[in-house]
């Protein structure tokens, strides 16, 4: 096996962070496959960011950070790279928030990124449009370290509310749904997260068009929201504004059927439209 290609630290900073990334992961005793399955992206990827030839999202870099335990190093280094995401502005402000929220009121007619499977996840991105095997991963990857709040020491509290057409959609497959539907009921089962299903009858569902709406609680009490689209979103910060859209959540809640209810009414579906569905195909 040929010798690592050396790295000059001094060329550049994406440069000095993947010369630190390979001492730390060699230090650890991990080959670049094992690093890459412990923050869910691949090995080749792994050794782009070791050659300084590859950009990477705030969230990997702290996910790097965590599992080679840098002290923070890595996250400030990140700083400096450059980084330009592919991501659009406001989903990046977004996820800022996000992370930060102590409260999460999210309506939605498709599964929640925060409440996904990774095979949802994978079949729901390939159905939008085409994505490179690396923007595939790299979404992914994003998604699943979003999902890390929920197992915060102290998570933020996640309401969700569902049209009930997200229970017969298949996304993916007969099977796949099956087991994205017993995801939901699972964590529907945690204290600080609750579950509703919005009938179809309900008014509320016409003024949405099929989108999904995110209504954050932040530390100091503000509150802002987000809107979103297939391929469009945007962050509404104007307290009057959020109030409307407070409102009509609060009347969604209202309407929707109870935790209790949406989680039988999600175990029908399971049984009737998914469950009893032949094997997917090996």
């Amino acid at each position: 096996m040929p010798a690592p290609k050396q790295l000059d630290p001094s060329t550049s900073i994406a440069a000095l962070y993947g010369k630190k990334v390979r001492r730390l992961r060699i230090a650890a005793g991990w080959t670049q496959r094992e690093l890459g399955e412990k923050v869910h992206v691949t090995h080749s990827r792994i050794a782009k960011i070791e050659l300084g030839t590859e950009s990477l999202p705030r969230q990997l870099s702290d996910a790097l950070d965590e599992v080679l335990e840098a002290d923070g190093d890595l996250s400030d280094l990140w700083g400096h790279i450059g980084y330009t995401p592919p991501l659009m502005s406001w989903a990046l402000q977004f996820f800022e928030y996000e992370a930060q929220a102590t409260k999460m009121h999210k309506f939605s007619a498709m599964v929640p990124g925060l409440a996904q499977t990774e095979e949802y996840m994978r079949a729901l991105f390939g159905a939008w449009y085409y994505h490179s095997p690396a923007e595939l991963e790299e979404k992914v990857s994003i998604r699943l370290g979003r999902q890390a709040r929920l197992d915060a020491p102290v998570p933020p509290w996640l309401w969700i509310i569902l049209d009930q057409s997200v229970l017969y959609k298949v996304v993916g497959s007969h099977g796949l749904m099956g087991r994205q539907l017993a995801h939901l009921l699972a964590l529907a089962e945690r204290p600080h997260i609750h579950l509703q299903i919005l009938p179809y009858e309900t008014p509320e569902l016409l003024t949405m068009g099929g989108g999904s709406m995110t209504i954050l609680k932040l530390p100091n009490g503000s509150e802002v929201m987000y809107v979103e689209g297939i391929r469009s979103g945007g962050i509404l910060r104007d307290p009057e504004e959020v109030g409307k859209h407070t409102a009509a959540y609060d009347r969604m809640q209202a309407n929707a059927l109870s935790p209790a209810a949406s989680a039988d009414l999600t175990r029908k579906a399971m049984e009737e439209h998914f469950s009893c569905a032949p094997s997917d195909p090996a």
